[in-house]
């Protein structure tokens, strides 16, 4: 699974080919959620609180990129690595 970004030892994933809704998956230490890209909205998983408002406020940021990440995962082409939150 592609890592797309990392940030505060958060890691943003996309597998390709996956299933729907559109989403990435975040990880940290051993939490994991699954993010819908459209509400984000957690939809599987958990993580911290704290570490769960970094995701949405970096996701919120990101939002266009990650749809076209999507996109390209479901096309099986490379994906974009998206810039971190600072």
């Amino acid at each position: 699974m592609p890592e797309i970004s990392r940030f505060f030892g958060i890691v943003i994933k996309m597998f390709f080919d996956d299933h729907n809704p559109p989403h990435f998956h975040a990880e940290y230490g051993g939490d994991l959620a699954l993010i819908d890209i459209r509400t984000l909205a957690v939809f599987s998983g958990r993580l911290p609180p704290r570490v769960t408002g970094l995701v949405i406020e970096w996701a919120t940021l990101h939002q266009r990129e990650l749809l076209a990440d999507w996109d390209r995962a479901r096309a099986q082409e490379e994906l974009q690595k998206i810039a971190p939150l600072e």
